[in-house]
């Protein structure tokens, strides 16, 4: 079940943001809970960040943001995230259903996610979803861990 995030959801959140197995994936280097609590904040500034909750737990996160003007028709996916310890039940899959679901209702024509050219399991995901890679950004992506730079892949999908 999709709901924006609250306040309050912030520990679990910060709890899926952080894991070893989702972090490297996000937009942010691992960081103490005191500095997630910007992040967080800016999040839930937006007014476009869900949670996915499943038995009611907080099994997953993700964003999406309107672009304005003439690619009104157009969305934004990110901030996506699904908790390590329900990998393969079927959650990000229901997730992300349900926002291409609903920005269909919106209007939305097209939905656009960028991800790392590293992160086979989320590529294999996106495609599944029909999510085609358009264009390479390369070398945008760089870990304070690792010596080089990852390309970025930017994917689309067309709801037409």
């Amino acid at each position: 079940m999709r709901r924006l995030a609250l306040p309050d959801d912030i520990r679990d959140v910060f709890s899926i943001y952080s894991h070893e197995q989702v972090v490297p994936f996000l937009t942010y280097e691992p960081m103490s809970f005191e500095d997630f609590e910007g992040v967080y904040a800016e999040l839930l500034a937006s007014g476009s960040f869900f949670v996915w909750q499943v038995d009611g737990e907080i099994a997953g996160f993700y964003r999406s943001t309107r672009y304005p003007g003439r690619v009104r028709h157009v969305a934004l996916l990110g901030t996506l995230a699904v908790d390590p310890r329900r990998h393969g039940q079927g959650v990000g899959r229901a997730m992300v259903a349900d926002a291409i679901e609903r920005l269909r209702a919106d209007g939305i024509r097209r939905i656009e996610l960028y991800a790392e050219s590293d992160n086979t399991q989320a590529l294999r995901f996106y495609r599944q979803l029909g999510f085609v890679h358009e264009g390479t950004l390369r070398d945008f992506y760089k870990r304070a861990d690792q010596a080089h730079y990852v390309d970025e892949y930017v994917m689309g999908l067309l709801l037409a």
